[in-house]
């Protein structure tokens, strides 16, 4: 498919490092890095799908340096988590397969009131997170359910997803909120190269742009998962609730401008 004419001017590119660095550092510590990409990719002039695509490309980068970063620290066990990478991968390719063919207006109504929800519960519970509990579900069953959810929906939309990740391992697993942290961009990571290669199937990523800000991505996300490993639960819970308010308002005022 080709793509209508798009054209970053030089100038642009170290303003697009610079807001990928940003949000790569802000995504690390508490997920809605998208709300900062996608306006300056829409801004800049792109169809919504090919903005879409464009932010999964470089979110790739920031999701993949911070997960390696979390790997290396011993946070986070691939093979403890097989499951959620298989059954996130076929939601992502899934949710990028179908928001290529529909309007994604009904989740982008609805999913404010659930990241409301989210944060509000947060607020409410001070020790949720600090440390590990008891699962309230089998991992095999959670990662079905949640994998298949959550990764069609950061495929298909996008925003919140690893709000909605960080809480449901608490909650599901029974995660500390810095391990649920690490959890969440291995299945961030699967998601965002899952949907990538669909959108690239589609023709529906600008390359120039989506790498400037990917390197970017990178070096934010490595900066801000080492303030996490280091900080732990007491740092990520003030800016999590924050970032959870920050994209639920986002929403709501877009939903109802």
């Amino acid at each position: 498919m080709k793509s209508p004419e798009f054209i970053v001017s030089a100038w642009l590119f170290p303003v697009l490092f610079l807001t990928g660095m940003f949000a790569g550092l802000v995504d690390s510590i508490a997920g809605g890095g998208g709300l900062i990409t996608i306006p300056v990719l829409l801004g800049l002039g792109m169809p919504p799908q090919y903005a879409l695509g464009t932010n999964k490309l470089q979110s790739t980068f920031g999701s993949a340096s911070a997960m390696a970063h979390f790997a290396h620290a011993g946070v986070i066990s691939l093979k403890e988590s097989l499951a959620g990478v298989v059954w996130t991968a076929c939601g992502a390719g899934l949710g990028a397969y179908t928001v290529q063919l529909l309007d994604p207006g009904f989740l982008r109504r609805v999913i404010p009131y659930l990241l409301l929800a989210i944060a509000l519960y947060t607020l409410l519970s001070p020790r949720l997170g600090h440390e590990d509990v008891h699962p309230r579900l089998e991992r095999k069953v959670f990662y079905l359910f949640f994998g298949l959810l959550l990764g069609f929906y950061d495929g298909f939309l996008g925003p919140g997803t690893g709000s909605f990740w960080v809480i449901a391992l608490m909650l599901g697993l029974g995660h500390n909120m810095k391990k649920a942290t690490g959890y969440t961009k291995l299945m961030n990571f699967i998601s965002n190269i899952v949907s990538l290669v669909v959108f690239v199937a589609g023709g529906h990523v600008y390359y120039g742009a989506g790498l400037a800000m990917g390197v970017g991505q990178a070096v934010g996300a490595r900066v801000g998962s080492r303030l996490v490993l280091a900080r732990g639960a007491r740092f990520v819970r003030p800016i999590f609730i924050a970032a959870v308010f920050a994209v639920t308002a986002k929403l709501l005022y877009e939903n109802y401008r």
